[in-house]
């Protein structure tokens, strides 16, 4: 499924509106009636209070649509209005007048101790979980906030936020940005979320994503020309399924991996990357590293194939080991170049000269990247596919920019960073991120936070690398080893809960997420990785 951007959104809307002639009353109506339908499948009518919480924009105009569906399907509703009645305008001015020609009950809000007692008046907190009272529709401010919120809005926020009674946010929890998914000043936490048209990416980034409860999507009758258009560059990832397993197939018909890895007290990075490779279905995984290191490896890992190399006064990798490296590289399938190499002057320089005359496909993370960020221009003479999978400190090394800037637009930086390096870049987090050079981004959607912990980047460059042993091409094996390894961090975290997941807990689940990828997803994650379309 697409996702769009706030600006992008606007420019759908404008399209439906002047070149299908799908009028702005009809475009409001379907939203409406889109929420509408979500509330009354999770909250029946009956014997409930619903409260509606509009804004003076086009999102105050989607409310008071669920507001009028709400009222003639026989509820009890009413209409809290925040901001002046005289701002709307065009399909939200109509359904303002019909509001109030059919008398629903409609409060134009000055002081937040209104709400206080509203809420407070029909059943205390947390009374009725499963049958609560009274219902709330947040219709604030939807998907163009650009300031953060204050003042009258903030303390009804808050009111809402604190009432624990069940809501339901039109199109975006209000005070979430739409294009970042930060939170400006406050937002609302909701339980449940309608987005129209398409996912916004403040739907999907975090902390959006948290707060939006359950997201559900309505086209609201948007043609699938512009919902699918390829002008729209971000999507979520959802990979496409793995070639069929050679049933025949020897080792090197399932990819031979060589891991430049390793020094001196970094024992667990190399093991978990390589071993990781075997684990997600790869076939023949080679292990370079410093001689001094592979022993204390080896006793655990067996599986691996070792190569010792050279090594300096500091216990990793020498400079004198680069043929050597070079050849197996040059040999094999794949190469991932990085972790725990350690910051050693002489290994950086190895590193560096590495990136630059690998002549296959390279993966390059850890300390790799911050090898070859005083001489990027070795990526972008780099012929073959180049993989980066930097968390957020080492995207900021990548570009320069601070941890703050690159939340602030991650999609944007990413696709100026993989375009500018001509490589496929993962930026690791709370629903990584995927770019491609021409642009294309996918938002993943599997994995948890039990997965932040040391070395799950290994086993991620493991997993991505094994892709590409089971036949998928460099971009494609990027999605799907990222989805695999969200997935197998899923399953350790039904298995044993998100607190204290480790990095061999994700990889030792690995063989049962590529199993389920091929088999089908167990249906409570697959719900979690699926937006649901209605309407």
């Amino acid at each position: 499924m697409k996702v769009s951007r706030v600006n992008e959104m606007r420019e759908l809307d404008r399209k439906a509106i002047e070149r299908f002639g799908i009028p702005e009353m009809i475009l409001m109506e379907n939203a409406g009636l889109a929420v509408f339908q979500a509330l009354a499948e999770h909250y029946p009518l009956a014997g409930k209070r619903f409260a509606v919480f509009c804004g003076s924009g086009n999102n105050g105009g989607d409310g008071l649509v669920v507001a009028r569906k709400i009222h003639s399907n026989g509820g009890k509703v009413t209409v809290f209005l925040l901001g002046n009645a005289d701002k709307f305008r065009g399909a939200s001015r109509q359904n303002y007048e019909t509001a109030l020609a059919l008398s629903l009950e409609v409060y134009q809000v000055e002081d937040s101790e209104v709400i206080r007692r509203y809420l407070s008046e029909f059943g205390s907190a947390g009374e009725m979980a499963e049958s609560p009272d009274t219902i709330i529709v947040d219709a604030i401010f939807g998907t163009g906030l650009e300031r953060p919120v204050s003042g009258l809005y903030a303390d009804v926020i808050e009111l809402i936020n604190t009432s624990r009674k069940p809501v339901i946010s039109v199109d975006i929890p209000s005070g979430v940005n739409g294009d970042t998914g930060e939170v400006m000043g406050t937002a609302v936490r909701a339980d449940l979320t309608v987005t129209f048209g398409l996912p916004k990416l403040g739907n999907l980034l975090y902390p959006g994503s948290q707060l939006c409860g359950e997201l559900l999507v309505s086209h609201i009758s948007f043609p699938p020309e512009l919902t699918n258009s390829p002008d729209l560059h971000i999507a979520v990832n959802e990979p496409q399924p793995l070639p069929p397993r050679k049933v025949d197939g020897h080792k090197g018909d399932f990819g031979q991996a060589l891991f430049i890895a390793g020094a001196k007290g970094y024992y667990g990075a190399p093991a978990l990357a390589a071993l990781s490779f075997l684990k997600a279905g790869g076939g023949y995984s080679r292990l370079a590293a410093p001689a001094s290191v592979i022993p204390f490896i080896a006793a655990r890992s067996p599986e691996i194939v070792f190569l010792p190399q050279a090594e300096t006064a500091a216990g990793s990798l020498a400079l004198e080991a680069k043929e050597i490296l070079l050849q197996a590289a040059n040999r094999l399938d794949f190469t991932v170049l990085g972790p725990g190499i350690s910051l050693n002057s002489e290994t950086v320089e190895l590193a560096r000269r590495l990136a630059a005359e690998i002549t296959k496909p390279l993966l390059i993370d850890g300390d790799g990247i911050t090898a070859v960020c005083a001489s990027l221009d070795i990526l972008r003479q780099r012929t073959a596919p180049t993989i980066l999978t930097p968390h957020l400190g080492e995207m900021s090394r990548l570009t320069g920019l601070s941890v703050a800037d690159i939340r602030s637009r991650p999609v944007d930086i990413l696709q100026e960073t993989a375009a500018g390096l001509n490589a496929v870049i993962v930026l690791k987090g709370a629903h990584s991120l995927i770019g491609l050079p021409g642009g294309e981004v996918w938002i993943n959607l599997s994995g948890n936070s039990g997965m932040a912990t040391a070395g799950s980047g290994d086993v991620l460059a493991g997993t991505i690398a094994a892709m590409t042993g089971l036949g998928l091409p460099a971009a494609e094996a990027v999605r799907k080893g990222v989805f695999l390894h969200g997935l197998a961090g899923d399953l350790a975290a039904a298995a044993k809960g998100e607190d204290g997941i480790t990095a061999v807990d994700i990889m030792e689940w690995l063989p049962h997420a590529v199993w389920q990828d091929r088999k089908g997803i167990d249906p409570a994650l697959q719900k979690r990785y699926t937006i649901r379309v209605i309407g």
